[in-house]
């Protein structure tokens, strides 16, 4: 922590350095990128040997680690502090359900959580937000960990069913932007950039969303059989999210 706090203090004081790499900031409140640069700037040798040891441990660029400091000092927005206060708010809704995965790449997060089936299967959420988003905010990889043919067949059948009352819904509110994909074991699907939507916000939409399909999921996996019996209240309680949040 010593450390960081005297990276930050050459920078911040010392910002007269030699760096061609990119400056990007954002707007406070905005999501739209402002401008991306290529500056000269003029550091000592050993504030960039500190800049670069520190870079390494967090698992980002010297420019984007410089950027950051600059922004928070600035009070401007980075695309990493977005995404920063968006996985905390996934991260607040979901810990209590999930195993939250350590990643190093600032756009990345993994929740895992285990079906109540034989041999307690896995299945992995992982959220990959886009750095300036346009229509999608990023996209949602849902895999399972099975060699089991018939486990992955309904799960192939339950994201087959999913996709289609999701795109129904979107459709019925003027959304016409679904896109998803099943392959072997495995959903994604982009999550929908209303543009209304705060960061904190963004943030409850997708861990709201990523527990609901959790519930769903192992309600069908519970009982396939009694799964049209169930599926009224599941279909309930996804039109009441998205009375809430469109994602």
């Amino acid at each position: 922590m010593h450390c960081e706090i005297c990276v930050k203090d050459y920078i911040i004081r010392l910002t007269n350095s030699i760096i061609r790499d990119s400056i990007y900031v954002m707007k406070k409140g905005s999501d739209v990128p402002v401008k991306k640069s290529v500056y000269s700037l003029v550091l000592m040798d050993d504030v960039i040997k500190a800049v670069d040891e520190q870079a390494y441990r967090m698992g980002t660029s010297r420019s984007n680690l410089i950027n950051q400091i600059l922004a928070e000092h600035l009070s401007c927005v980075t695309p990493e502090m977005r995404m920063r206060e968006i996985f905390e708010q996934v991260a607040e809704l979901v810990s209590s359900s999930f195993r939250i995965q350590e990643q190093r790449s600032p756009s990345l997060m993994t929740v895992r959580t285990a079906l109540e089936y034989k041999y307690r299967p896995t299945i992995n959420y992982k959220v990959e937000l886009e750095r300036s988003p346009s229509d999608y905010i990023g996209t949602l990889r849902v895999n399972i960990r099975t060699q089991s043919a018939a486990l992955i067949d309904m799960f192939h059948s339950f994201f087959a069913y999913r996709a289609k009352l999701e795109n129904s819904y979107l459709k019925q509110l003027g959304i016409n932007k679904y896109s998803c994909e099943i392959g072997d074991g495995s959903f994604s699907r982009s999550l929908i950039n209303t543009g209304k939507l705060s960061g904190e916000q963004v943030g409850e939409a997708i861990g709201e969303y990523i527990k609901d399909l959790d519930h769903a999921v192992k309600v069908y996996f519970a009982s396939p059989s009694e799964f049209g019996e169930n599926a009224p209240i599941l279909e309930k309680n996804y039109r009441a999210l998205l009375g809430r949040y469109i994602i």
